[in-house]
């Protein structure tokens, strides 16, 4: 079910070869300038960044982003994303917890951007994480306390769809597939 269209200027997605978040779009040491180079401190880690001048070391640490499966009179709310990656594509709510916030709140409040909808977190569904990818992805079930679906912050619609209509081939991301999955693994549990 279509909620809300609204459109955007907005370059098309443009597909990243896996793996290449991993490199670093930068060289330089952030306390003084000096030149970045890859070393192997420990035998059992990975090689890090250490600066050439004054020896820091800047680890390259992966991102944390918080997601809900949403449920809106007993649908699941989707959002289709007005950015890159995943332009035109369909997502749960979410998004990357700020410095500070916690897991939680970054969940409620990237579900309330994104949709419009006030929500209470009300288990944790899964985390996901994937080789090559910096990208750590904490997902919630969640249920509507207010509002109404709209295309809000970052969407350009959101949709409501039961397990059988999740378009399926048109989700942007593993973790979107993978978190709705395991929602419908859930759900056939309670009924078993």
């Amino acid at each position: 079910m279509k909620i809300e269209s609204r459109t955007m200027s907005s370059t098309p997605s443009i597909e990243l070869p896996p793996g290449q978040q991993l490199h670093p779009p930068f060289g330089f040491c952030p306390l003084c300038a000096g030149t970045l180079i890859k070393r192997q401190l420990k035998p059992l880690e990975p090689e890090r960044l250490v600066c050439s001048r004054c020896a820091f070391v800047y680890y390259l640490d992966p991102k944390v982003a918080a997601g809900t499966v949403t449920l809106y009179q007993e649908k699941i709310v989707l959002v289709k994303r007005s950015i890159s990656p995943g332009y035109g594509k369909w997502v749960i709510p979410g998004g990357f917890v700020d410095r500070g916030e916690t897991v939680e709140e970054a969940a409620i409040r990237e579900t309330l951007e994104e949709t419009g909808l006030n929500v209470k977190l009300t288990s944790l569904l899964n985390v996901y994480s994937y080789p090559g990818r910096t990208v750590i992805i904490i997902a919630y079930l969640a249920e509507t306390l207010a509002g109404v679906p709209a295309a809000c912050d970052e969407t350009l619609e959101v949709g409501l769809f039961n397990l059988k209509e999740i378009p399926w081939g048109d989700l942007a991301f593993s973790s979107t597939r993978d978190a709705l999955r395991d929602y419908g693994r859930r759900l056939q549990d309670l009924k078993s």
